[in-house]
């Protein structure tokens, strides 16, 4: 047995003592009040770097929270890899729907519960300790690595571009490894091949300058709340299809093959319902639950305020109505074209008796979709296979990692997503957790995987 192997799992107690030090700090990056603490843990990471052997290690500030170097470059002749996650998490609220604190972390079932166990401290301090393991070993890494791990994935990395673009010398690899995705389910570990993009609207509707007694006023001037209940309504179709007229032009078309490789896949449809509470699944017709998932766009409303909305009963017609609404785009949809569209769409339904604004907010996501044969994503499945006994299965996401696209553009090299966290862990939501087993096993595959990558050709374009 190599030696990483058997440090990795002669220390497995104590690396989740080491990973609660880390979710302890409430590193949200959305709230201002926090900036100190998104500070904390990139100095935590900081810290962590040195102490494992990591050399260059360094806090590297942008406009907004910084980022976090390091690397180890002493493995002549064999290739760079640029290892990608993100240290700050979601803001843990409702608080009163967790079961114990969000930054107190707690096992419970063989599970780790804390606000950013699985989205990604946890998976970033997977690599950690693989790269760990082979340090204090063998005094090196069988590959040359670099690590860059952001703070502020979770507000649309409005920042990562212009550093990338200011340090291509320096994040320069020929392959990218990133763990912020999920398996299919336990005991099926996989490979991440397809994200889908992403953009995102706030709507605004003003009637009058201020809200008005429902009785007085009732009947003479439009409600906002409606008329923007209206303009949504109209976005989709019985069906599910949405109605923003060229939304659906460049969308890419399923192969039968890849249909049929979705089809073969351990999905259960009847399991996914009852797992999620659903009286019935309902999306887009013609295409199955993992095809509407993974390589279908949508448009969902994120928010919905107006009026009163505290306890008991307040007779008012509010000024104003405000909507959030997102749009999951998939391969070949170009965000700045879908959201000029949008934007005209809802310009078109509006009616004259209100004022309306449309505002793009958070950053951009461009879909993406790589080839499943590329010899780095092969070395990833004999080192996955290795680290949890199964072969993996190759999956695409909904879900969107900007940063990808970003890096297929500017670095043109492979990206690996191996993710090891589950679709019911929460993320983003109250009850955050992550399975330990698959951390355990992620650990030993990450070990895996710098073999492999160490004995694969990779030719930088």
């Amino acid at each position: 047995m190599h030696p990483a192997i058997t440090y990795i799992q002669e220390k497995r107690d104590s690396f989740v003592e080491e990973l609660k030090a880390f979710l302890r700090i409430p590193s949200v990056s959305t709230k201002s009040e926090h900036t100190g603490d998104v500070q904390k843990a990139a100095e935590w990471l900081t810290a962590e770097m040195r102490a494992i052997g990591l050399e260059h290690v360094q806090i590297l500030p942008t406009a907004g929270h910084p980022v976090v170097y390091a690397d180890w470059l002493h493995a002549p002749g064999k290739p760079t890899a640029l290892i990608y996650g993100h240290y700050d998490v979601q803001p843990p609220e409702p608080l009163d729907l967790w079961i114990t604190g969000p930054f107190e972390p707690t096992v419970r079932n063989g599970e780790l519960y804390a606000r950013g166990a699985v989205d990604d401290k946890g998976q970033v301090f997977m690599h950690l300790k693989a790269l760990e393991a082979h340090l204090k070993t063998q005094g090196a890494l069988p590959v040359n690595v670099k690590l860059l791990i952001e703070g502020e994935e979770e507000i649309g990395s409005p920042n990562l571009d212009p550093f990338l673009l200011k340090h291509l010398d320096l994040i320069g690899a020929d392959v990218v490894v990133i763990s912020d995705t999920a398996m299919m389910a336990k005991g099926v570990p996989g490979i991440t091949h397809g994200l889908r993009g992403l953009i995102y609207f706030q709507i605004d509707v003003e009637g009058t300058k201020s809200d008005l007694h429902s009785g007085g006023f009732g009947g003479a001037v439009i409600n906002p709340a409606f008329a923007l209940a209206q303009i949504l309504a109209q976005l989709k179709d019985r069906n599910g299809r949405i109605t923003i007229p060229g939304f659906y032009d460049e969308v890419r078309k399923l192969s039968a093959e890849e249909r049929r490789a979705m089809g073969r896949l351990p999905f259960s449809e009847k399991k996914f319902q009852k797992d999620l509470g659903a009286p019935a699944l309902f999306g887009e017709k013609g295409f199955t639950t993992l095809e509407r998932l993974w390589a279908r766009p949508t448009l969902e409303v994120n928010g919905l305020v107006s009026g009163f909305i505290g306890e008991g009963a307040k007779t008012v017609l509010p000024a104003r109505a405000m909507a959030k609404v997102s749009m999951r785009l998939v391969p070949d949809q170009d965000p700045a074209k879908i959201a000029r569209l949008f934007t005209q769409h809802v310009k078109r339904l509006c009616p004259k008796t209100v004022r309306l604004k449309v505002t793009e907010i958070s950053g951009r996501g461009m879909p993406w979709l790589a080839p499943t044969d590329h010899p780095a994503t092969q070395a990833m499945a004999r080192a996955i296979q290795k680290g949890f006994g199964k072969q993996p299965v190759f999956t695409r996401t909904g879900g969107t990692i900007p940063v990808v696209a970003t890096f297929t553009r500017l670095l043109k090299v492979p990206s690996l997503l191996m993710g090891i966290g589950l679709p019911n862990e929460n993320a983003h939501a109250p009850n955050e957790k992550l399975d330990l087993d698959n951390l355990h096993h992620g650990m030993l595959s990450a070990a895996h995987l710098w073999n492999e990558l160490a004995d694969t050709k990779l030719i930088r374009s």
